[in-house]
């Protein structure tokens, strides 16, 4: 049984998608890794809780199929801010959320940073 539940991990994984604008914050990459570390052994893996495993994959399926999307649909497809959904994935890409925290840095530390930054070439001095 334990192979099933894993070949149907796997399976989510597979068509689970990675989005390229959010390094190392994806949910993706967070659920392969996951999935990944829960089933070390692969198919051989004893699972201590398999109802709970279930549930999760369960959960997993409901998020990824837009169930709740579909089952409480929306009447328009923005926020509060009044942004649109592509406006939001912007937003939250990380190079943007990069740009942000250094315009959020004053001018000393700007300075500083740029100036005492040690450089390669001096280490081996």
């Amino acid at each position: 049984m334990a192979a099933t539940r894993y070949r149907r991990f796997l399976k989510l994984c597979e068509e689970w998608p990675v989005e390229e604008t959010k390094r190392q914050r994806d949910l993706g990459v967070f659920l392969r890794q996951r999935v990944a570390q829960a089933f070390r052994e692969g198919e051989n893996t004893q699972i201590a809780d398999p109802e709970t495993c279930d549930r999760m994959y369960e959960s997993l399926v409901r998020i990824h199929t837009n169930y709740y999307k579909n089952k409480y649909p929306r009447l328009k497809d923005t926020s509060f801010t009044g942004l649109t959904v592509e406006d939001c994935k912007m937003i939250l890409a990380t190079d943007i959320l990069k740009q942000m925290e250094d315009m959020k840095k004053g001018t000393w530390r700007k300075l500083r940073e740029k100036f005492y930054a040690k450089k390669p070439e001096e280490d081996s001095k």
